[in-house]
């Protein structure tokens, strides 16, 4: 996980990113492969993304929804 230091910027690091899933799923419920496809543009590989979600997990900003297969945003 990328995070913020003397080399890596805080717009290159994960807690940078948060945001760019935060605008997208607090307007909207979205999968994770339509969550993916609509901001890779925004991470170098799958796997800042996957950190990344992972970040908004830990912090309870998302939830999961099993039935429907998306993911919600908890403001």
């Amino acid at each position: 996980m990328k995070l913020p230091n003397k080399v890596t910027s805080y717009e290159e690091s994960v807690l940078g990113k948060l945001t760019v899933l935060l605008d997208i799923l607090s307007a909207k419920d979205s999968s994770l492969i339509e969550l993916y496809l609509n901001t890779k543009q925004h991470f170098s590989d799958t796997s800042e993304f996957i950190d990344t979600v992972d970040c908004l997990f830990a912090l309870n900003k998302l939830e999961y929804n099993e039935d429907l297969e998306v993911l919600h945003y908890v403001g």
